[in-house]
């Protein structure tokens, strides 16, 4: 699988899309980048990206470890957050600081600088791409040779579900 291009991704969440073949080929892509790297992708850590996967909705630490105890693994705060760590730490997900929760990374294995759309009304979250240096910050950084690292952006607005819904209810 070659790695999508940030530069001309569609933001992912709010666009219908075939979810099944987007959660395969995510997994597929964590699990050939961890043998490519060494890197030891554990059940528990799979079972978290999957359960990030599910949706496209971003999860707190304390629902995902609800989740990993239903699946059966353990029920300790820990266990969530070191597998959540790998995860962002690796690219393979994101944490989205206004919800103090972490979503699935929509481009994993680009390189890319995230922005989240978030719904106020149904939590859902669509990533799109962001340029540290785009735009008038990366203007006023340039101006005044400040050099960007790194940048969050997230918008709180209505996704068009939520917004068709609420023409609907009017």
């Amino acid at each position: 699988m070659t790695s999508p291009d940030p530069e001309n991704s569609a933001p992912l969440g709010f666009a219908r899309h075939d979810h099944a073949a987007c959660t395969a080929e995510a997994m597929a892509a964590a699990e050939a980048r961890c043998a490519a790297e060494n890197i030891r992708f554990t059940p528990v850590r799979r079972k978290v990206l999957e359960i990030l996967l599910h949706d496209h909705r971003a999860l707190g630490a304390y629902a995902i470890l609800d989740r990993l105890r239903d699946a059966g693994f353990g029920s300790q705060p820990p266990v969530a957050y070191r597998a959540l760590e790998f995860l962002v730490t690796h690219g393979f997900a994101h944490k989205v600081e206004r919800l103090n929760a972490f979503i699935a990374c929509a481009l994993p294995g680009a390189p890319h600088s995230p922005a989240f759309m978030i719904c106020r009304m149904c939590d859902t979250v669509a990533e799109a791409t962001s340029g540290p240096a785009k735009g008038a910050l990366g203007a006023a950084a340039r101006a005044t040779g400040f050099q960007i690292e790194r940048t969050m952006v997230e918008a709180m607005g209505i996704c068009p579900t939520c917004a068709s819904s609420e023409k609907a209810d009017a």
